[in-house]
């Protein structure tokens, strides 16, 4: 039985204020908890306490009067309630701070801090600096920006730093984490409106961060109100297990947070990784077994990469070619006075140039160039890498030759020696451009894979288009890429072999080498053998584009008035995600597509359709949910790497977290008023301070 503190008012006779209570039992003393069974009250009365709301008695234990329990309802409720109202509370009344003028002052003081503090958010800036005592010269970017803003404006100035109470300037640490908190919360929170409680498509991927620990990114990929497909960076969290049951209780954790399910999740996207895409206990089977219309896709950038990596590994000459570039990006690029070399080099050829009328002059022409190093985790890195060696050809070769000509390079010039054969050489020449042309196809595709609105249709045009790309090289380029290698030798001095003569392989005995012409050895085992890698592992890598699944999504294009569209193929599609379709759904499904795309094909336009044909628009939608590729999860990690740098290498996981919500969500975060993160940041805790 629930216990209640009975008040000192003892059940007397109506009469005399001497007269005796009518039960023997003694009155308990004012405050001392008892039994309701021990109560000197009759049996209904007893009755008609217990019944009373359990809300009220679990609200603090409110006192009651059980002689008078209606009235002592109101009065209870009406000091609870003041006891919940922080501007009724004693401490407010009789806090001197409290006067309107205090209040208004500690309003500008609070709005001051927090646009100081989303500007730093915004530009990615750190908040302190090394030394913030009143002496420094420079007290981090915080303090200095309230300080440039009590110079531009007089009101300010006459609240803030040293005219501030000194227990109350809003310039501690705590409470600029504090603002970053209200300031990530509020754009958090403005992503979830966004999203209304629609499904969505998860994008998921860990790396680690400059303090070598591994941090989980989650994006979410979603349809707007407006009906444009947007990415959405939701959140970072510290994972020191990557295991897929530790990533998947993670996730799971940071939905539930923000109020979202896995039972919404209608697409996953992962790298290729075996903890992520393992078919028996990697992340994606485990979010499978929980839901089964989370269909998984595997990045598609990811596997352009990897087709990529697979060709360089399988062709001997390939894997020369590039073995000679990463040995010249070692010896060039090993110090900063061989950059240099490189540098002035390029600077004295090109103001030559320039004299000469060689070539044009004008706004982002001309820039300084560097070589970039091979990443096979980096997309683009290899065709950015041959791109710049190309520019900088003449000039690489300037720089070995120097370091083979000075004593003080001792260490590098044998190896100079030997790539400046390797350079002039016809096979290096003919493999360089052979592969800047091949990559050239493959990184229009993954620049075009990295947008945030990339479907999953034109993902699987784009791959089919690079397929044909490289099927017409392999027809019709040879003649062509050929000229174009002839005229860089003609340029830089390298000997062309005669095409009808027999090619001998370098350092290979002439009795074992095969009677075979160059024409035969740069078309048949080096041209026609890389393009075929390349198209069969295009192939294989990108199998999963003929799954059951995305055959019927592809009916959806609407590429020549809808030139692939198949009811029975949309009716199986429907018939794969059990949670949205029903089985009524599902009969009545068939009657409404052929309805639909006899009425696009006659008006040719979209506007409304979704309204008047709901299954349909919910077949698009989860179209759309499909990831096409993890470009937003990779983005997120750059700006990870920009925020916690190896100045900043200190940050907690939180704050890092709160940080990149408010820069990478930047367009959201500046769409929220100060008024709400002043609110949002009031409400957190008790504040010493108090708004008017």
């Amino acid at each position: 039985m629930d216990k209640f503190i009975i008040r000192k008012k003892d059940r007397a006779d109506e009469g005399t204020s001497g007269s005796t209570p009518k039960s023997s039992k003694p009155v308990p003393n004012c405050d001392e908890q008892v039994d309701l069974e021990n109560l000197p009250i009759d049996p209904a009365e007893r009755t008609r306490i217990s019944d009373y709301p359990s809300k009220f008695q679990e609200a603090d234990r409110l006192d009651f009067h059980v002689g008078d329990i209606e009235s002592s309802h109101s009065k209870a409720v009406e000091k609870y309630l003041n006891l919940k109202n922080v501007h009724a509370s004693i401490e407010t009344i009789f806090n001197p701070l409290q006067t309107p003028q205090m209040k208004n002052d500690y309003k500008t003081r609070l709005n001051t801090s927090i646009v100081c503090v989303r500007y730093l958010l915004r530009m990615g800036l750190a908040f302190r600096g090394h030394d913030e005592s009143d002496e420094s010269s420079n007290r981090g970017n915080f303090i200095e920006l309230v300080k440039v803003a009590a110079v531009l404006n007089g009101e300010i100035d006459k609240v803030v730093l040293n005219n501030a109470p000194k227990n109350l300037q809003m310039t501690a640490p705590s409470i600029q984490k504090d603002i970053v908190h209200a300031c990530a919360k509020e754009t958090t929170k403005a992503i979830i409106e966004e999203l209304g409680g629609d499904l969505f498509g998860i994008l998921v991927d860990e790396s680690s961060d400059v303090s070598v620990k591994e941090q989980l990114v989650v994006v979410l990929r979603f349809v707007n109100k407006s009906g444009l497909v947007v990415e959405r960076f939701l959140g970072l969290m510290h994972v020191p297990n990557t295991c897929a049951i530790s990533l998947k209780s993670a996730i799971e954790s940071l939905l539930l947070e923000n109020g979202l399910s896995m039972t919404s999740v209608r697409g996953q996207d992962y790298d290729g990784a075996s903890n992520m895409r393992g078919e028996f206990g990697g992340l994606k089977t485990l979010v499978l077994n929980e839901n089964r219309s989370a269909y998984y896709v595997h990045c598609f950038s990811h596997q352009l990469q990897l087709t990529l990596v697979g060709t360089s590994k399988n062709h001997v000459d390939v894997i020369w070619f590039f073995d000679v570039v990463s040995d010249i990006l070692n010896v060039v690029g090993s110090s900063c006075k061989k950059q240099d070399i490189l540098r002035e080099k390029r600077a004295m050829r090109v103001a030559e140039q320039i004299n000469n009328g060689e070539i044009e002059t004008g706004k982002g022409l001309n820039q300084e160039l560097g070589l970039k190093r091979l990443g096979e985790t980096r997309w683009g890195s290899h065709y950015k890498s041959l791109l710049n060696l190309i520019e900088l050809y003449p000039y690489v070769i300037d720089v070995l030759d120097f370091i083979y000509s000075d004593a003080s390079f001792s260490g590098h010039r044998k190896n100079a020696r030997g790539l400046m054969v390797s350079l002039h050489s016809f096979d290096f020449a003919f493999i360089l451009h052979l592969m800047f042309d091949i990559l050239g196809i493959t990184n229009e595709l993954s620049l075009a894979l990295q947008t945030e609105d990339q479907d999953i249709i034109n993902a699987m045009d784009l791959v089919g288009a690079s397929k044909q790309r490289h099927q017409l090289m392999r027809d019709d380029e040879f003649e062509d890429l050929l000229e174009k290698v002839n005229q860089f030798c003609y340029g830089h001095d390298i000997d062309v072999p005669n095409m009808n003569d027999f090619y001998m392989t370098p350092g290979r005995p002439k009795r074992n080498a095969p009677k075979i012409t160059y024409e035969h050895h740069y078309r048949v085992e080096v041209f026609y053998a890389t393009i075929d890698l390349q198209l069969q592992e295009l192939n294989n890598r990108f199998n999963e584009i003929n799954t059951e699944l995305l055959r019927c999504v592809a009916c959806l294009c609407p590429k020549n008035s809808f030139h692939n569209f198949d009811v029975v193929k949309l009716v199986r599609m429907a018939e794969l995600y059990p949670y949205d379709f029903d089985s009524n759904d599902i009969r009545g499904i068939s009657s409404e597509l052929r309805n639909f795309i006899i009425d696009v094909r006659q008006r040719d336009e979209f506007q409304g359709k979704y309204v008047i044909y709901p299954s349909v628009n919910i077949l698009i939608k989860l179209a759309l949910l499909l990831p096409v590729a993890t470009a937003s999860v990779e983005r997120a990690f750059s700006a990870m790497k920009y925020v916690k740098s190896e100045l900043r290498n200190k940050m907690g996981d939180h704050f890092l977290n709160d940080c990149l919500v408010a820069y990478i969500e930047r367009d959201i975060c500046e769409t929220i008023s100060n008024e709400t993160v002043m609110y949002h940041f009031q409400n957190m805790k008790p504040r010493r301070g108090q708004l008017p």
